[in-house]
């Protein structure tokens, strides 16, 4: 049998079998397998450990036999208070060259030089990776920075995080590009879809492909709820209705956590976002902007946008992130919340999160909330500027204090892990002062702690980058996520059996690779009128309202609706009496009714590569979605509507639900 026969069926057996037969199970004592370059081995009682910190005898915190906790308390009595503010940051790897090499945008590969100082002088072990280089190379990187880490005074290893990146929509900060990963619909198709057991399957695929790679966390899922239809991150939701989000996110932290009894040597680690009432956001606008800072989310709301939450509760998610906004419209125990950002609210975390719901995994706060935001950053770039990430910060309601200061107020707040911040002084200095106790330095980092054990880093944090070329984008898991793709597809209208296509149809295509076309057996044609029929594929609208703003000019904002000097518009209304079949992504509600009477069949889409399409038109697929948030019939309705509330357009030209049949 050939080598690489050999290898793929090895392969195969391995990722079907139970994580103990992999890493080894300390709960029974079977030896693991251990992953080190620089640290020796000792041999006690018959069997191998890591002598991470070098002092020649097994520690507690060496030892895989003891809990996750026991280990976890020997560790913080060798650490030094620089080692817990290191812990307790969450950087980010930079890059070589890209637009934004410090945040990791772009680029050609990881910045070693740069990182080294991050994890021996600031002694940072968790970073964000915004990189979007081929498996191989992302496995390769992981282990070198692995191998820094496992080089310094405790060998402590790295959690290396990311943004979704298994889907259509890439936004700089929220997102990355999907590059060699499986391709799935965006949530909100998922929940179009409406099945758990798909979205704990696309989970587990998520949670496969990251871990080949040495990703251990995922900033996701979004717990949030899309009840304000011109809100920039709708597509990453699984909709406006609370229950239906509360079981996909119940499932969906299942899926990439190993499982619904919490973390385990084969979890990636996940961190429902965002923490709370972010999807009501006051205007549709976005508060990762000064403009966009407050939620709309009321006393009355308030539970319905913390339901989905409950989902992630149950499931033993690892971590939580509070939003960005201010909710000011809100009170708890009698008492008005402070206007602060949610990062920095003690009522929102120790109290609503801690103590009623009773949360004991790491709280790590959104990036750059302890930054600076001068008054570029609050007023926007002059006419004509770009905006730069120099004028980034998120302090909603704290702008006024120092950063010092913002620090010890998140930290109090009840936050453990600081994200996007990639230099501890300021922390240090809230420390040295006196305005953050040493044992809430403790708790902060033994919470950190007890997951790296939980997850088996410290006995083998490095990957098989050639493995990796297997796992990440294998042929079972992209055709899972086309599957997907074509059943999470809405048919909203279907004129005169418009749909399915007849065989050989001559197409007329906007926004559609003919490849894709010809592929599925259809002639494609140059203009409308020599056309059966013309397919228009068409984002929903948006305006760019903020331009001076970094986020802001990234963000699809305002307008929903169709109008002159759109191109799918113009498109569709050169097409004569050519019957129409156009085809709108909803990362959005978008507002249909300049289109409804012009075409002949109409279908959302959350994300659809052009062949599944056409797998869908052709009729070798079928649209099974149903609508995961109504679709206005105009911008005055939508002005009309609440922001915190769900179902609530006056009149929607497809309601909650919507979806036809072939």
């Amino acid at each position: 049998m050939p080598m690489n026969m050999v290898y793929r069926i090895t392969l195969l057996i391995a990722l079907s079998l139970p994580a103990g037969v992999l890493m080894g199970q300390s709960k029974i004592g079977r030896q693991p397998v251990l992953g080190h370059r620089s640290a020796p081995l000792l041999t006690v009682d018959g069997l191998q450990f890591k002598d991470l910190n070098r002092n020649g005898r097994l520690d507690v915190y060496e030892d895989w036999r003891q809990t996750p906790e026991a280990r976890a308390d020997d560790l913080l009595r060798q650490m030094s208070v620089e080692d817990m503010a290191g812990t307790m940051l969450h950087g980010t790897l930079p890059v070589v060259g890209g637009p934004f090499p410090d945040l990791g945008i772009g680029g050609s590969g990881y910045d070693f030089k740069k990182t080294r100082q991050l994890i021996e002088n600031g002694r940072i072990t968790t970073l964000h990776t915004r990189y979007n280089g081929d498996a191989f190379a992302l496995a390769e990187g992981s282990n070198k920075l692995q191998e820094i880490g496992e080089s310094t005074r405790l060998g402590i290893p790295l959690i290396i995080s990311t943004d979704p990146r298994n889907s259509f929509q890439y936004t700089a900060g929220a997102s990355v590009d999907a590059g060699q990963f499986s391709q799935w619909p965006e949530t909100t198709g998922l929940a179009a879809i409406g099945d758990a057991s798909l979205v704990r399957k696309f989970g587990d695929v998520v949670r496969r492909e990251y871990e080949a790679v040495g990703v251990r966390e995922s900033l996701s899922p979004q717990a949030d709820l899309a009840t304000e239809p011109r809100w920039a991150r709708s597509n990453g939701t699984f909709g406006e209705d609370a229950q239906v989000a509360r079981t996909l996110v119940e499932a969906y932290v299942e899926g990439l956590q190993d499982g619904e009894g919490g973390l385990n040597n084969r979890s990636v680690i996940s961190v429902v976002k965002h923490w709370v009432g972010y999807g009501a956001q006051k205007d549709g606008l976005d508060s990762h902007n000064y403009y966009g800072r407050y939620s709309a989310v009321t006393d009355e709301t308030l539970h319905y946008h913390i339901t989905p939450f409950l989902g992630a509760f149950d499931a033993h998610v690892g971590a939580v992130m509070p939003t960005y906004s201010i909710l000011k419209n809100i009170s708890l125990n009698g008492k008005s919340v402070e206007p602060v950002g949610a990062g920095m609210s003690k009522e929102l975390i120790d109290g609503l999160l801690r103590g009623k719901y009773h949360f004991s995994g790491v709280v790590l706060s959104d990036w750059a909330i302890t930054e600076d935001c001068d008054e570029l950053c609050q007023r926007g770039m002059p006419a004509g500027q770009r905006p730069s990430p120099g004028h980034v910060g998120m302090p909603w309601g704290v702008e006024a204090l120092s950063k010092e200061d913002r620090f010890a107020k998140t930290v109090n707040a009840g936050v453990d892990q600081i994200g996007g911040t990639n230099d501890s002084i300021d922390l240090l200095a809230a420390i040295k002062d006196g305005k953050i106790s040493k044992d809430r330095i403790r708790e902060a980092t033994r919470r950190i702690l007890i997951q790296k054990f939980q997850i088996g880093l410290f006995e083998n944090p490095y990957v098989n980058a050639e493995q990796a070329r297997v796992t990440v984008g294998n042929p079972e898991f992209v055709r899972q996520g086309e599957d997907a793709q074509k059943s999470a597809t809405v048919l909203l209208q279907n004129k005169n059996q418009t749909l399915p296509l007849g065989p050989k149809s001559k197409v007329y295509l906007v926004g559609i690779n003919p490849a894709a076309a010809t592929a599925h057996g259809f002639e494609v044609v140059d203009s409308p009128d020599k056309a059966d029929v013309a397919i228009i594929r068409a984002a929903t609208p948006y305006e760019v309202l903020h331009p001076g703003y970094f986020f802001g000019v990234r963000q699809h904002e305002g307008r929903l609706s169709f109008q002159a000097g759109d191109p799918a518009y113009d498109a569709l209304l050169k097409c004569g009496k050519t019957p129409v079949v156009l085809t709108v992504s909803l990362d959005r509600p978008a507002v249909l009714t300049g289109v409804v009477e012009k075409t002949s069949a109409l279908l959302a889409n959350f994300g659809i590569s052009d062949n599944s399409l056409f797998d869908v038109l052709s009729g070798k697929a079928t649209p099974e979605g149903k609508l995961p948030f109504e679709l206005p019939s105009s911008m005055a309705d939508v002005a009309s509507q609440r922001s915190d509330h769900p179902h609530d357009s006056p009149y929607p030209l497809f309601p909650y639900g919507f979806g036809l049949h072939y």
